[in-house]
């Protein structure tokens, strides 16, 4: 067949006219919705970003070195009714729907009210039938059912007649919110943190170090009409927060903290501080912060601030260690010295300097470098500082930075304080001719109690001085996604000869009978540490008010022989008597016995205070769990539960008081690994 040129060609003209004429009719009207109604698309775009809401993360949980859970999120809920849902397929099914609805919640109104009565009692029978029938009379859409309720009862909920058909026919639904609570109560509150109720955002403590790896990140959702009918769709799964592994260990700070409120309410105390750390890794298993509370006659003790860590005190005898230390270092003394420390009293540069003895006319005689430490002789430290460091007292400083007195380091929390180690300035314009010795024996100097124990902790760590450390791993469903090493602050405080002298001191101020530290000491085996008594200012910085003021404080280590654990304890109180070793000591003792043969101080079920969530009972054998299978939890304690759980790889979320009274994955069924496992806790007397 030819080709009819004359008529083909003509019609591809056409349609290529034609093509091109849409073409730049789209890419016109294109370019004015672009260019000239974009106004109108914003609106829309506003719009659509106004119906996109949070779908919120749950936050990551904090747990101890031993496994204990310390800070969870556990969901509540709040049940609501919509009266104008409708079933999305079709027309026929929302007319049947209706129906069935209207019918069905007439004729389960009674038992839906008593079941809801059941559940909760606060409100009766006939209040839900009032608050149901005007709900639907008005065709709410989020009638409120009750607040704060339970998984537990959620699920019951849940169960209720008319309800159980499903919130598509009977527009009964749930609106989930995460809660942060405590298993323990207020144990080490101020270290933990606390998120603000209202807005959900970290205040303090580990809480706001590591908000933004608690926290997660919300996922988005947003409203959109489906045949009439309004339906959430996820844009963006949330991401759940990671859990924060501390080095806390529950029975070790249960212990610090009833052991040193207990002796807070025996000397009248104002504030208390324990800080108890593992001399290798500088892990901090306890830590304590007590302020009185209340008023006369009724006080109590509470943590109001993390003062181990923020507080600027003039560390007192602790520091006399340190000078010891330096001049040892230096050479200029070695432990054959002796010093004369008379009745007790010297005039150093026209200004009195006495011993806790002056007024019964001191020691007397010549002391040894040994006793200087021993007996806490302010006199006798002070001299040997003062002749051999007077005319370069910056030497005297220098020493103190290289053992790391005065080295800042980070730690995370917020407002945490640094030391205040002065140096001389060239002109000398800050140093007066008494400052070095006073500086000597704790004053003068101010060290947050943390970085004292550090200093401590150094001597027991051969000379390796470690940052105290507060988390060890990062975890997501019991996976270590991050480690946190050991971080050094200075390789080595002194030569090891100094070190040994040191050492060798410090354990005849607790072991020897006459050494001022010996109520901090141990029958089972020895410890080694410095007391220390030192008067405080007043709120007007003045040293004349009445009743005098104190610090009182030991720091030391044990056992002697392979030093396991350091441990400071302060307490700053009002009026004599004020001693360190004679109300600090005990403190230190009872712990380091306690930490030493752990477990036989209390029960691990009573590390709770009047707050806690848990119960004290006898104790049950745990359950077999075979691995993959959720194991069965009730009856047990909190503790057992958690523990077990745990090992097995479920995550745990509480809510409630006491032993494990039910458990939303029956026990049996397989799991996946991570999987969350709520568990309803009943009270004691339950």
């Amino acid at each position: 067949m030819n080709f009819d040129s004359k008529r083909t060609i003509p019609r591809y003209l056409f349609v290529i006219i034609i093509m091109t004429l849409a073409g730049a009719a789209i890419i016109g009207k294109a370019a004015y919705e672009m260019f000239v109604n974009d106004s109108f698309w914003e609106t829309v775009r506003k719009r659509m970003a106004s119906q996109q809401k949070d779908i919120p993360a749950v936050r990551g949980n904090i747990y101890s070195a031993d496994g204990q859970l310390l800070v969870g999120s556990m969901p509540i809920y709040t049940l609501r009714a919509d009266f104008v849902v409708k079933d999305p397929n079709d027309s026929v099914a929302e007319r049947r729907t209706r129906q069935w609805r209207d019918s069905a919640l007439v004729a389960d109104m009674d038992s839906l009210c008593l079941g809801l009565h059941e559940l909760f009692p606060e409100t009766s029978a006939q209040e839900f039938r009032a608050r149901l029938v005007e709900g639907k009379r008005r065709k709410k859409r989020n009638l409120l059912i009750a607040r704060n309720v339970s998984y537990i009862k959620y699920k019951e909920f849940l169960q209720l007649p008319y309800v159980r058909n499903g919130r598509i026919k009977t527009g009964f639904y749930a609106e989930e919110i995460p809660q942060r609570q405590k298993p323990y109560g207020n144990m080490a509150t101020r270290t933990l943190g606390a998120l603000v109720p209202t807005c959900d955002s970290a205040m303090n403590g580990l809480e706001l170090a590591y908000d933004s790896i608690l926290r997660g990140t919300n996922g988005k959702r947003h409203r959109e009409k489906v045949r009439r009918v309004w339906m959430d769709k996820t844009d963006v799964e949330p991401v759940n927060g990671l859990d924060v592994i501390s080095t806390i260990d529950v029975g070790m700070q249960d212990a610090a903290e009833k052991i040193l409120v207990r002796k807070l309410h025996e000397v009248n105390g104002e504030v208390g501080v324990v800080v108890l750390m593992e001399v290798e890794t500088g892990d901090v298993k306890a830590i304590a912060n007590m302020t009185r509370l209340g008023t006369p006659g009724n006080y109590y003790y509470a943590e109001v601030k993390n003062n181990a860590i923020t507080d600027l005190w003039e560390p007192g005898s602790t520091f006399k260690t340190a000078s010891i230390m330096v001049a040892l270092e230096d050479g200029v003394i070695s432990r054959e010295d002796s010093v004369d420390v008379g009745n007790g009293v010297f005039m150093m540069h026209s200004r009195p300097m006495k011993d806790h003895n002056w007024r019964k006319g001191g020691y007397g005689r010549k002391i040894s470098v040994d006793e200087c430490l021993m007996f806490s002789s302010n006199v006798g430290v002070s001299r040997l500082i003062d002749e051999n460091y007077y005319h370069h007292p910056e030497k005297y400083v220098d020493g103190l930075y290289r053992e790391g007195v005065g080295v800042p380091f980070t730690l995370p929390f917020v407002g945490q304080g640094f030391p205040r180690v002065r140096r001389p300035k060239p002109d000398g314009s800050n140093w007066s001719k008494t400052a070095l010795a006073w500086m000597s024996i704790g004053y003068e100097t101010q060290i947050p109690p943390i970085y004292t124990l550090t200093f401590y902790n150094a001597i027991a760590n051969n000379g390796r001085m470690v940052k105290p450390r507060f988390v060890r791993e990062i975890r997501r469903n019991g996976q270590t996604l991050k480690e946190f090493p050991v971080e050094v602050v200075k390789e080595r405080i002194c030569k090891p000869s100094t070190l040994r002298d040191i050492h060798a001191i410090l354990e005849r101020v607790v072991n020897d009978p006459h050494g001022l530290g010996k109520k901090a000491g141990c029958k089972q085996f020895k410890v080694c540490g410095k007391t220390g008594t030192a008067q405080v200012a007043d709120e007007h910085g003045s040293y004349h008010g009445s009743p005098a003021r104190y610090m009182v404080s030991f720091c030391g280590f044990y056992p002697s022989e392979a030093p396991k654990y350091s441990c400071i304890v302060c307490i700053k109180k009002s009026g004599l008597p004020a001693s360190g070793g004679g109300q600090c000591g005990p403190v230190f003792s009872e712990l380091a016995q306690y930490v030493m043969a752990k477990g036989v101080y209390r029960q691990p079920s009573e590390a709770a205070d009047s707050t806690s969530i848990l119960d004290r009972p006898q104790p049950v054998a745990a359950p077999e769990a075979e691995s993959g299978v959720v194991p069965d939890l009730t009856g047990l304690g909190v503790r057992e539960a958690v523990a077990i759980a745990e090992a097995q790889g479920l995550k745990v979320k509480l809510h409630g008081q006491g032993r494990v009274k039910s458990q939303n994955i029956p026990a049996g069924h397989k799991f996946n690994k991570g999987q969350t496992i709520t568990l309803e806790l009943r009270k004691p007397h339950e």
